[in-house]
C-alpha cells in the first residue's frame, strides 16, 4: 500500500512539473509608450516593444536623468504598474490595466507588467 502511495505521488509531482511553464518571464504582449523630455528640451516618445512580464524595468531615458517620464500608454496585453521612483520602488504608483492612457500629470521612472 506505501508503495503504491509513493508511486502515485511521484508521478503526480512529475505530471505537475511537466505542466509549469518552463520560460521564467513571459513577455508581454504590445507596445508601452511614454514620453520624456530629450536633451535638447523637447518632448520625445520612448517605447518598450513587447516588455517581459514579472521583471521591473527602469525607463531607459530616465536612468542618469532629473526629470522622470510622463504620460504613460499601455498598449500591451497585461496589467502595467507604473512608479515615480527607479527599481519599481516607492510608495508613489499606478496600476494600468491593458489600453489605458494617462495624461501628462502622471510621472515615472520604471514599470513591471504582470
Amino acid at each position: 500500500m506505501r508503495l503504491r502511495n509513493t508511486v502515485a505521488a511521484a508521478l503526480g509531482a512529475l505530471l505537475l512539473s511537466a505542466a509549469l511553464p518552463t520560460s521564467p518571464a513571459a513577455a508581454a504582449t504590445g507596445d508601452f509608450a511614454y514620453t520624456y523630455v530629450g536633451l535638447n528640451g523637447l518632448n520625445l516618445r520612448g517605447e518598450l516593444n513587447d516588455p517581459n512580464s514579472r521583471e521591473c524595468i527602469n525607463i531607459p531615458e530616465t536612468v542618469g536623468s532629473v526629470l522622470p517620464a510622463f504620460a504613460p500608454r499601455n498598449f500591451t496585453t497585461s496589467t502595467a504598474t507604473v512608479f515615480l521612483d527607479a527599481d519599481c520602488d516607492g510608495d508613489t504608483y499606478y496600476v494600468m490595466e491593458p489600453g489605458k492612457r494617462l495624461g501628462d500629470r502622471l510621472r515615472l521612472r520604471s514599470v513591471i507588467f504582470s
